[in-house]
């Protein structure tokens, strides 16, 4: 029966193996230190880094393309979306469209590139007197042709309103299911944005994570049989698959339409499962854009050059807010959110 459910296993690539519709999959799990008055870490513990390019774990910590805040300064986008999971720590963000927002704690940011933006995703280290643990996974999905050069759009999932499901197996043990996308029974999701691949209900996407209990069991229902679905196995130390035992740091291709029963073993267990049926067209990458053939990356080339995609209205590359703000929003329009 395990290898009828379990239609592939390999162990985690970087970044995490995908399948259509889903392009790209990051963990970021970063133990960054205290934080100094720039909200970075203190200039010395920066010796031996390659900064602007800072990929390699040292100190359990990275600064990716950050030279004094760690993240990703701005940097274009053009022909899918971006959802963002912030697990632990704060993300600052910046767009193109004039949206700005502090994020983290459990929190989701789902954002269309759509016909091009320009954003930067910086992780403020806000704690000046303890450390500063940042967790996120950063998931690209892919837009059909028709959408990919829709108007760009910005969201945010805050924690409290994102569904969690708690279930119990006979034994009272728990697995929690946090929704993003994709109903689960009676737990419907927020609504994502109008021209994603995962607002036509037909292509069956689903964002979740699953964190099981020690000795936890769960059944994951069926999805469409035309669907992918993924299982990536992040944390934990066994996981046995219907029926098939499963080390960490895997990510497992499953049947889409049977039922599959996930056993934990004897510490809690995370996994993030990935679905949606595939798009089935073309897919040409340069970079950070995605389009159909090598003509449309061109244009966009050029269209970016020509126009900047909007523009940028900071004074810096990687713009953070205050140190006291809290969790907030202020979209395109101008309409402010405040989630603290």
């Amino acid at each position: 029966m395990s290898d009828e459910i379990i239609l592939a296993a390999a162990p985690l690539s970087f970044p995490w193996q995908t399948l259509d519709p889903f392009l790209f999959c990051v963990h970021h799990d970063d133990s960054y230190p205290k934080g100094n008055e720039r909200m970075g870490p203190d200039p010395g513990m920066l010796a031996g880094r390659n900064i602007g390019n800072d990929f390699e774990v040292k100190d359990g910590w990275r600064m990716y393309h950050g030279d004094v805040v760690p993240g990703f300064p701005r940097h274009p986008h053009r022909g899918f979306e971006t959802i963002t999971l912030a697990r632990r720590g704060f993300i600052d963000h910046s767009d193109s469209l004039g949206a700005t927002a502090r994020f983290g704690n459990g929190d989701a940011q789902w954002m269309t590139a759509g016909q091009g933006i320009v954003h930067s995703e910086m992780f403020p280290l806000v704690n000046r007197d303890r450390p500063n643990p940042t967790e996120l996974f950063q998931i690209w999905l892919n837009l059909p042709r028709e959408d990919k050069l829709k108007e760009a759009y910005f969201t945010m999932f805050w924690d409290k309103d994102i569904p969690h499901a708690a279930f119990r197996d006979g034994a009272g043990r728990s697995t929690e299911v946090t929704i993003v996308a994709g109903k689960l029974g009676k737990h419907v999701p927020l609504t994502p944005p109008p021209s994603s691949w995962a607002s036509r209900l037909e292509a069956d996407v689903a964002v979740w994570t699953l964190k099981l209990e020690p000795s936890a069991t769960w059944r994951l229902p069926p999805a469409s049989a035309d669907a992918n679905r993924m299982l990536y196995f992040f944390a934990g130390d066994t996981l046995t698959i219907a029926g098939r035992s499963v080390a960490p740091g895997h990510a497992i291709q499953v049947r889409p339409d049977a039922d599959v029963t996930l056993e934990n073993g004897g510490v809690e267990a995370e996994l993030l499962m990935l679905q949606g049926r595939p798009i089935g067209e073309p897919v040409v990458q340069y970079g950070p854009f995605v389009m159909n053939t090598r003509e449309e990356i061109r244009q966009a080339m050029l269209d970016y050059q020509a126009t900047g995609f909007g523009g940028w209205g900071w004074t810096e590359d990687g713009p953070t807010h205050p140190r006291e703000k809290g969790r907030f929003a202020i979209h395109a329009d101008g309409r402010e959110e405040q989630a603290d």
